[in-house]
């Protein structure tokens, strides 16, 4: 055997030697918190929600926001589900494919749902819902979707519930440790098809029993899996925010960084966005930064001018 080729297998099979443990590190799954050091930002996307607004038809179009956030300079999109006006196949490619051409992200889909009913059929009903909501993300390439725990519906209306602070009474003869079970049961029903579509559902602080950080954890730790985390929203703690937000972040799969250009729609928070940054970066959150806007000034000039600032900010 000629000295070249000895050397060659003696270092192949030093190589093959340490493959199992190089195997063995590499399969560990790293920490939710473990440092990235090679990331400095986060990357920022655009809620849909924030041009449509559920009221600005002519900013409903999906593509035309697909067009704006690029030209704004967003990092992706998150997709509101009611703001679709097609669902089938077809449209979803359509979008996918204007999203790539742009260097666009579908990062999120915000769904709706209520499993906050004594009523089991109906219940079931929203379990199905969310199931579906859950493949259509998956067919749009979309990893996180928004839910909710919904709410007990004694409200007259949003207006009605947003003027007494996001507090409802439960329904007669019925409690929120009731309910706890019902909406618990629910997404355990609905962890099957998010683990086979991989997409992590994300529990939004957004009234009914996610009104509080205590809500939001004990649902997210009862149910105990990857697939069900937190969309942790901002602006959704009326009062005390940051501690309450503190609570819940470790569990985020997605934040939601409000901004009310214009004063709020229905109220206003006056955020200290550095401090929210600090927060972001101390619990080594590096997922996406998705822009609610929901002020009264026109989006086309409030949305870029909160990118503009929260790009300052978290830079």
């Amino acid at each position: 055997m000629n000295p070249t080729r000895r050397h060659f297998l003696g270092a192949a099979a030093a190589t093959a030697a340490s493959i199992p443990a190089f195997a063995a590190e590499q399969s560990q799954e790293p920490s939710a918190v473990s440092p990235m050091p090679g990331r400095t930002s986060n990357r920022i996307g655009l809620a849909s929600y924030s041009l449509w607004q559920f009221k600005n038809d002519d900013l409903r179009d999906m593509e035309k926001n697909l067009d704006l956030a690029s030209e704004w300079g967003f990092d992706g999109v998150e997709v509101l589900h009611h703001q679709l006006e097609r669902e089938d196949n077809g449209y979803f490619q359509k979008l996918k494919r204007r999203a790539v051409l742009h260097g666009l992200d579908l990062y999120g889909m915000a769904t709706h749902q209520t499993f906050l009913t004594p009523i089991e059929d109906k219940r079931r009903q929203n379990v199905e819902l969310t199931t579906y909501y859950i493949e259509q993300a998956y067919e749009l390439g979309i990893p996180t979707m928004r839910v909710q725990t919904g709410t007990w519906g004694t409200s007259k209306d949003f207006d009605d519930l947003m003027a007494h602070r996001g507090v409802e009474p439960a329904l007669p003869g019925h409690t929120d440790e009731e309910a706890y079970k019902w909406v618990i049961d629910c997404f355990e029903k609905c962890l099957p098809t998010a683990e086979k579509c991989g997409v992590t559902m994300g529990l939004e602080n957004h009234w009914g029993l996610g009104r509080t950080p205590e809500g939001v954890n004990r649902i997210v730790e009862s149910v105990n899996s990857p697939w069900l985390q937190v969309t942790c929203d901002v602006g959704n703690f009326l009062e005390d925010p940051y501690d309450k937000l503190e609570m819940i972040i470790p569990h985020a799969s997605m934040v939601h960084m409000k901004t009310y250009y214009g004063s709020g729609l229905w109220y206003t928070l006056d955020l200290d966005y550095p401090r929210l940054a600090s927060m972001v970066r101390r619990h080594n959150y590096h997922g996406y930064l998705s822009l609610e806007f929901e002020g009264k000034e026109d989006p086309r000039t409030g949305v870029p001018k909160s990118l503009a600032m929260l790009r300052k900010v978290f830079a």
